[in-house]
């Protein structure tokens, strides 16, 4: 969720900061097969499935020693275009699994959050000083990038500039934390990194994770020396990228790889939309896909070599106002469409047939089973109030016409509503948005793109209301909060903000102690949600459909899981 936040569906997220995504596109009963809750329940699992406990695992997990050598991994994502992935644009929970496979990652959770240093990249981590704070990492000395150059200090260095938003050319999804630092410096020798802070600034355990390369530190390559090209050169991880094209892209083992070997030979990303996607389980051509609706349950257990994984995701559906737009500028506006907007009736839509009964989340950046999350929802967005909608509108001057929706000046209220792909349970939301707001005398027009044009369309505000998801495999939400509300903040698509709530946010990182640190995170959410920018919808499970036997693969909260241990089981 810094959470990448991360644009979604479905992400391994980076540990710093929050990935988009497209948005979801679900006790015991009678049943034949064994249910077995760790690896997943069998094709002929009868009735619903169980609720998980949110403090388990549900990815098969298994030993190094139960996991066979070599074998291909064959899945499905969605085209992303920019390989860059601390950038806005390449900010996809897509582009964030890619580059867990081949690039440098520094730091690794347990299912709770607790956080370890990956010693494959980083051997020793130490505060020198507290005034001013001051970080000191020493890097691995068998560390090195693709073409031979030793990872040392200047990958920080470079991280550091890319981030710190003091060069409008660098388009960083994510700056906090960064822009608090002074100056990057080798320590001892070039395989130290001492990072010294103008500031303090915590959680800055949440920082350099992903490091980007020094190689491609120039404004022209950062801004489009990526689009289609994943640079394998200038990566640093288990597997290296062999191939890439508008179609699919290739990892395989990196021969220069100096930590621990893996076990697959050969992991294959085919571009597909969501509907192609599991037919392409269902025949056997993919080992994982992941789902959220009863129709892709159905799809997907056609297959009789399969399991089912269950599990609390890190992901948070929600909508995006964008505050830019004729209409949606209008505070008011967006008010009325929360208060018209029905989260059960939706939540009826999105998980029919599966036995998904969460609460409806509160937050964007905390996921609901964290500890210290809270509901942060402004009382609008905790109830449906569609005559409540009525009276904002009229109070903000407009009038119903005899066609039941409202207008102003002698135009109708009508706004854009966004959705992409060609899923069913998507397009059968965005009719059901378009209900609720007729109900209200709001007029939706409903706008289906392919999924492909997400992030091409998120990134250029073309849109009015669009669902999105937010995701991160991090603890550290609050290290997230100025990348979604702040009012200068690249990756705020609702383009709403003020100064009262950046003053909020700013607090944050001053505060060292997690739990506390994590109350003004609330604090400033809280703020951040009573301007009526956006919706936190709706909590979907993580489901996936995997081939029998896959290890260390599926739902596991923040636990990472090592690229060079993911395989077929013995």
């Amino acid at each position: 969720m810094k959470a990448n936040f991360t644009k979604i569906t479905g992400v391994v997220a980076a540990a710093s900061a929050v990935a988009m995504l497209l948005a979801g596109c679900g006790t015991a009963s009678t049943k034949t097969g064994a249910a077995e809750p760790n690896a997943g329940f069998a094709a002929d699992y009868k009735g619903a499935y169980p609720m998980p406990d949110k403090a388990k695992a549900y990815d098969n997990t298994q030993d190094r020693d139960n996991i066979k050598d070599g074998g291909t991994l064959n899945l499905a994502t969605t085209y992303t275009a920019n390989w860059n992935q601390l950038s806005v644009d390449g900010n996809t929970g897509y582009m964030n699994q890619l580059w867990s496979w081949y690039m440098p990652n520094l730091a690794t959770f347990d299912l709770k959050g607790n956080q370890t240093w990956n010693p494959d990249f980083i051997t020793k981590v130490e505060k020198t000083s507290d005034n001013p704070l001051t970080i000191k990492y020493t890097i691995n000395d068998k560390a090195k990038w693709n073409d031979g150059r030793a990872i040392d200090w200047t990958a920080f260095e470079s991280t550091w500039k890319v981030s710190n938003a003091t060069n409008e050319a660098y388009t960083a999804a994510n700056t906090d934390g960064y822009d608090k630092i002074a100056s990057v410096k080798p320590g001892d020798n070039a395989k130290q990194a001492v990072v010294t802070f103008s500031e303090p600034y915590y959680p800055w355990q949440s920082l350099f994770s992903p490091l980007y390369p020094p190689q491609a530190v120039d404004t022209k390559t950062y801004a489009s020396g990526w689009v289609d090209n994943a640079h394998n050169e200038w990566a640093a991880g288990p597997f290296k990228v062999t191939s890439v094209s508008q179609d699919k892209v290739t990892f395989e083992r990196n021969e220069n790889w100096w930590g621990t070997k893996p076990k697959l030979d050969k992991i294959v990303y085919k571009y597909m939309e969501p509907t192609a996607e599991l037919n392409a389980f269902a025949n056997g051509e993919l080992d994982s896909t992941t789902f959220s609706s009863a129709a892709s349950l159905k799809t997907v257990k056609a297959r009789k070599d399969i399991q089912i994984r269950l599990g609390y995701s890190n992901q948070v559906n929600v909508l995006t106002f964008n505050g830019k737009s004729d209409v949606l500028k209008d505070k008011q506006v967006r008010k009325a469409v929360i208060q018209a907007f029905n989260r059960e009736q939706m939540e009826k839509v999105h998980f029919q047939g599966l036995n998904w009964t969460p609460d409806a989340p509160g937050s964007e950046v905390f996921p609901v089973y964290q500890e210290g999350y809270q509901n942060n929802m402004p009382a609008e967005g905790n109830k449906t109030d569609v005559a409540g909608a009525g009276k904002t509108l009229e109070a903000a001057g407009y009038k119903k016409g005899s066609d039941g929706y409202y207008a102003k000046d002698g135009k109708t209220l009508e706004i854009s509503y966004t959705y992409f792909g060609d899923a069913a349970t998507g397009t059968a939301m965005a009719k059901a948005f378009q209900q609720m707001m007729k109900t209200a005398g709001i007029k939706i027009k409903l706008v289906n793109l392919q999924s492909s044009k997400f992030s091409e369309t998120v990134v250029s505000g073309k849109y009015e209301i669009l669902p999105m998801a937010w995701s991160s495999n991090s603890p550290y939400g609050q290290a997230s909060v100025n990348q979604l509300y702040g009012s200068k903040s690249d990756s705020n698509y609702t383009y709403v903000g003020d100064a009262s709530v950046d003053a909020l946010i700013k607090k944050i990182g001053t505060i060292e102690n997690q739990k506390e640190s994590m109350k003004a995170a609330n604090a400033a959410e809280k703020a951040a949600l009573a301007l009526y920018g956006t919706l936190p919808m709706d909590s979907p499970a993580s489901f996936y459909a995997v081939k029998k036997g896959l290890a260390n693969w599926g739902p596991a909260g923040f636990q990472t899981v090592l690229p060079e241990n993911v395989g077929f089981q013995k």
